[in-house]
């Protein structure tokens, strides 16, 4: 193993596959649970007709934890009056994670839509859409990340080159047809990502963006909704020592156990949540059918669980119903409890508080 001092750049990080056996009993083990949840979790989003609905709801939710781990802080009204309002009615902080769900949609969009592989450049430009700068990989010297007393605990990989050469390395191990278990190879490619820090700033969200959509990519989900970042925050400690015992001392196996574990948590919990707003939708349409015949559509309801707040407009431009008509529903959705009107500015947003709570429950 190489030599690590921690007031040193790294420029001695090893490459990718690491020395030695990775999948250890217990690591093979907790890899067959996540990876079964994993698969349970896939099959609960395949109960939603339209699963974009999951990306603008949960995937919010991923956007503000991820951005949360680092000190960017946002309430869920705050977030989702944001998203509803486009950007108008925007804090700096809620902005950020505004833009971090646009670059996992970028991101997810590139893998899916337009064929692109996970690579240095769509990094590059997820990064660039989260920290809204056109800079790139890093290239002043001096970066060092410290610990809450201040004490340097790690000197990334310095001069373009080498950051290059190592994401180049990465990439090659993502895409080599090996026989690692997919979920192990997640848990490895992250760490080195967070290793080789290739970006002044934003490097463990564009991270945890790469670890959604190497799942995609993979197959192992359709859609972008499974959020490690909740798991991360729990278990925030455990995330940084187990980080450090991989860079100090190769213990590989912690690791590989403790993302493990989150992918099993978190998948399990993201299913319960997906189920329940599948109970809501179901429930709601029953309810409007009875209730307000003339009112029900398919496309209507899919509108009310897109986001927790809705407006005139969004019926307007799902083609659902003139202004006044529209207007006209809401108002009859809020009347029967369904929705609750909120008045934003000049603007009067529908909130689905069920929706909400089912989002946002612990």
């Amino acid at each position: 193993m190489s030599f690590f001092d921690p007031l040193k750049p790294y420029n001695d990080l090893p490459p990718l596959p690491p020395p030695g056996e990775l999948e250890s009993r217990a690591v093979l083990k907790k890899a067959i649970a996540a990876n079964k949840a994993l698969a349970e979790l896939k099959g609960a989003g395949e109960l939603i007709p339209n699963q974009s609905i999951l990306i603008k709801t949960i995937g919010l939710q991923e956007a503000k934890l991820s951005s949360e781990i680092e000190n960017v802080v946002t309430t869920n009204d705050e977030l989702y009056l944001a998203f509803a309002s486009e950007g108008q009615r925007t804090d700096p902080h809620t902005k950020e994670v505004l833009r971090y769900q646009e670059a996992l949609w970028h991101g997810y969009s590139a893998i899916t839509s337009g064929n692109r592989p996970l690579a240095t450049n769509l990094f590059v430009e997820m990064y660039r859409i989260i920290k809204e700068t056109s800079a790139g990989i890093r290239v002043t010297p001096g970066t060092k990340l410290a610990n809450p007393r201040g004490e340097v605990i790690y000197s990334p990989p310095e001069g373009e080159s080498i950051i290059r050469d190592k994401l180049a390395n990465l990439e090659k191990f993502i895409h080599a047809e090996d026989d690692l278990d997919p979920l192990v190879k997640l848990a490895v490619m992250h760490y080195q990502f967070e290793a080789i820090h290739p970006f002044i700033d934003g490097n463990g969200r564009t991270g945890r963006i790469l670890n959604i959509l190497y799942l995609v990519e993979r197959g192992l989900l359709d859609i972008p909704v499974l959020y490690l970042s909740r798991y991360i925050i729990d278990h925030k400690g455990d995330y940084y020592l187990k980080l450090r015992g991989v860079t100090e001392t190769g213990e590989w196996e912690p690791w590989l156990l403790y993302m493990l574990e989150a992918v099993e948590q978190m998948a399990a919990r993201t299913r319960e949540q997906i189920l329940a707003v599948r109970h809501l939708m179901l429930e709601s349409a029953e309810r409007v059918r009875q209730e307000l015949p003339k009112v029900y559509s398919k496309d209507l309801l899919e509108i009310l669980f897109r986001l927790p707040y809705c407006k005139i407009r969004f019926l307007e431009e799902a083609g659902i119903a003139q202004r006044k008509t529209a207007s006209f529903y809401l108002r009859e959705l809020a009347r029967i409890g369904l929705l609750h009107p909120v008045k934003a500015g000049r603007e009067i947003y529908y909130v689905n508080k069920a929706l909400l709570k089912a989002l946002v429950s612990p």
